[in-house]
Order: structure tokens, then C-alpha cells, then sequence
């Protein structure tokens, strides 16, 4: 399978989650339905890693109590996505979703190296026509933040969208009263060398 090549089309969450059952699909093929095509995952590299663990950790502190973060954990999205977002920020607790995978969420964060086209367009429109009422790219490969909100649920559509340097801050939609340093989510910037 090529990087992010789609290999099969047409499924319904239902048909998708009779492959996982019937043994056809595993934990481990890193697969996601995106618009009824099972889309493959390439592999995860070093900084995509540490930029999931930055986030993650400065989501999970500053929400302690308040929201559950998840990571890279299904969601069901209508009847033809079942994305694995790399954190989705979840009212409730973990024991809610027991016996099912959440539908929606307060924000859902993507870290993007070679996933860039994918989550700018495709999964941009599966999360605004979710209503999902903030949506972050840790932009990875041009070391910035950038953040979709307002969604058009009918367009599939993000209404609003802007890009956030390093030294620049972001609250949070459904938690205004947090705001979070950028430098925070992104990881480190490469260190250059004296002669550079």
C-alpha cells in the first residue's frame, strides 16, 4: 500500500467495523474510513510522534478535571468516517464510552508532516460536517498551529481559519478561559549548526 493510497471504497462505518470483527482488518493495519474509503496510515515519524506527546500533555494538564483527552482512538462520524485523530478533547470520561465510540468531540487536533493534504481537505470537511467546533493542525512540517473554527455543517466547511506562529497564544473554544503558548504544541525546532 502506497502512503495515505486509498485501497478500498464505499463502506459504511457498520461494513467497516464487520472487517475489524471478521479478523480482516487489526489494530495494527493503521487504517482509518474517511468518506467510505479505507485510507492507509503511513508510518509515524519521530517528530509527528513528539508533537502528539507535546499536545497531549499540555491538553491533558490544562484540562484536568474539566475534559478527557483521547488519543488516537476512534470516532464516529455519521454513517461513512470513522477517523483515529491523533487527540480528540471529550466531555465525560473514559467510562461513558464502554460499549461505544464517541460521535463527536470539544476539539480534535491532527499532527501533520506528510499527512498535510489529507488533514486540510478530508478531514477538515468529515469534522466540520460533524459540527465539531474547533479543529487544530499542529502543522509539523512548516512548525506553526493551525486552527478551524465555525463550522458550516451543510458546506462542510471550516467559516473561520487561521495560522498561529511560535510566541503566540490560543484559547479554547469550549473552554475560553484556557489559553495555551503555541511554542507548547509544537515540537522543538531543529537545532542549527554554528556554521549554518
Amino acid at each position: 500500500m502506497s502512503e495515505r493510497s486509498p485501497v478500498y471504497g464505499g463502506y459504511t462505518v457498520s461494513a467497516y467495523f464487520d472487517l475489524v470483527r471478521q479478523g480482516l482488518l487489526a489494530e495494527d493495519d493503521h487504517v482509518e474510513l474517511l468518506d467510505g474509503v479505507i485510507v492507509s496510515e503511513p508510518p509515524m515519524d519521530p517528530p509527528h510522534a513528539t508533537g502528539i506527546e507535546a499536545t497531549g500533555d499540555v491538553l491533558r494538564r490544562a484540562l484536568a478535571g474539566r475534559a478527557w483527552v483521547r488519543e488516537q482512538k476512534p470516532l464516529v462520524i455519521g454513517d461513512s468516517s470513522v477517523p483515529e485523530p491523533d487527540l480528540a478533547v471529550l466531555g465525560g470520561s473514559f467510562h461513558d464510552y464502554e460499549g461505544r465510540h464517541p460521535s463527536t468531540a470539544l476539539l480534535v487536533v491532527e499532527v501533520s508532516d506528510s499527512s498535510l493534504p489529507q488533514d486540510r481537505l478530508s478531514k477538515s470537511r468529515i469534522y466540520a460536517g460533524a459540527g465539531i467546533a474547533e479543529y487544530w493542525i499542529v502543522n509539523v512540517r512548516h512548525d506553526c498551529l493551525e486552527v478551524y473554527r465555525e463550522p458550516d455543517v451543510a458546506q462542510r466547511v471550516y467559516a473561520g481559519r487561521r495560522t498561529l506562529q511560535r510566541g503566540e497564544r490560543i484559547a479554547l473554544v469550549a473552554f475560553p478561559e484556557v489559553s495555551l503558548a503555541v511554542d507548547d504544541l509544537l515540537p522543538r525546532p531543529p537545532l542549527r549548526r554554528v556554521d549554518d
